[in-house]
């Protein structure tokens, strides 16, 4: 019950600043205007977002085989295409729950398919955490606090750790222990311990390249709207790494619907005009919409012709 107070406080207060924002600023948003050399930008950005979520789904084939299972990439990567649009669902969990019945009709045991579905959004949230570390400063008020930048490295080197076999295989071992206790049908994964061999830093740099591809799109979908600077990428990416972290985290909202948006305006209305970000944030829920979607129909396509 309290979660689900939350969840609606959390989708409440979201909407009311997204809302009166947009009210703020409604006359400058509407004056906006796009013209052709920004739309042939913003498919661009449609593209670069789509390849990100095949790029996604090749790296889930990594996880894979990180945990010793041997798998059909181009057939993963396809059901990770046709499952993406499934967190958009109540619940933001669908598209989890396809992955993992997927991955058992494969013959994959249970426990391991649930580990790399486990393990995948770690490593998002990790990749998102390195690039908030790097140029979180970009964003905030604090670029030469001495005091900040130590803290930083300290949580670097927190996110880099957790992943190492030393820490995460006791927690593995502890949840299969938890998990046997109340099941009495054991499968194979009883009998061969759930454990990484060696540090997952392939699948980690994997889902490095994925946020910086989905940041790519986000700069570019700012790009169709107004010129940039060079010296404003990587304000851009680190703001929207954040913003992605929080819609990716926070419950309440599919697919961080709502959620994103509001952290990118609140992060970015200080450095560009309201409206432009405003504008920005929903063209790119758009351009992911129909990335998601497109990269769905073409794995469904190339699946059965």
């Amino acid at each position: 019950m309290l979660k689900r107070i939350l969840r609606w406080l959390i989708l409440g207060g979201t909407l009311f600043f997204l809302i009166k924002t947009l009210k703020d600023n409604w006359v400058e948003v509407t004056a906006i205007r796009i013209d052709g050399a920004g739309w042939a930008i913003l498919a661009i950005a449609t593209g670069v977002t789509l390849l990100a979520h095949t790029w996604a789904g090749w790296v889930w084939t990594w996880i894979l085989r990180e945990l010793n299972q041997s798998v059909a990439t181009n057939h993963f990567i396809q059901v990770y295409l046709k499952t993406n649009v499934g967190k958009y669902l109540p619940g933001n969990v669908w598209h989890h729950y396809g992955r993992i019945m997927a991955a058992k009709e494969a013959k994959i045991p249970t426990m391991t398919a649930t580990l790399s579905i486990v393990l995948e959004p770690m490593l998002m949230a990790a990749a998102a955490l390195i690039i908030i570390v790097l140029l979180g400063s970009q964003f905030t008020t604090l670029k030469n606090d001495i005091n900040v930048r130590i803290l930083q490295v300290i949580a670097l080197i927190a996110v880099l750790c957790v992943f190492h076999p030393r820490f995460l295989n006791p927690i593995l071992k502890f949840v299969q222990k938890l998990k046997f206790k109340k099941t009495e049908n054991q499968d194979n994964s009883s009998t061969n311990p759930l454990s990484l061999e060696r540090y997952p830093l392939t699948p980690l740099l994997g889902e490095l390249a994925f946020l910086m591809l989905r940041g790519t799109g986000f700069i570019l979908t700012l790009f169709a709207l107004v010129p940039l600077q060079l010296e404003q990428i990587p304000l851009l990416l680190g703001a929207f790494s954040f913003a992605w972290l929080l819609g990716f985290v926070i419950p309440g909202a599919p697919g961080g619907l709502g959620v994103f948006e509001a952290t990118a305006i609140a992060l970015l209305q200080s450095h560009f005009p309201s409206a432009l970000v405003i504008s920005t944030t929903v063209l790119y829920r758009l351009v992911s919409i129909l990335a998601e979607t497109s990269g769905a129909g073409f794995a469904w396509l190339d699946e059965h012709f």
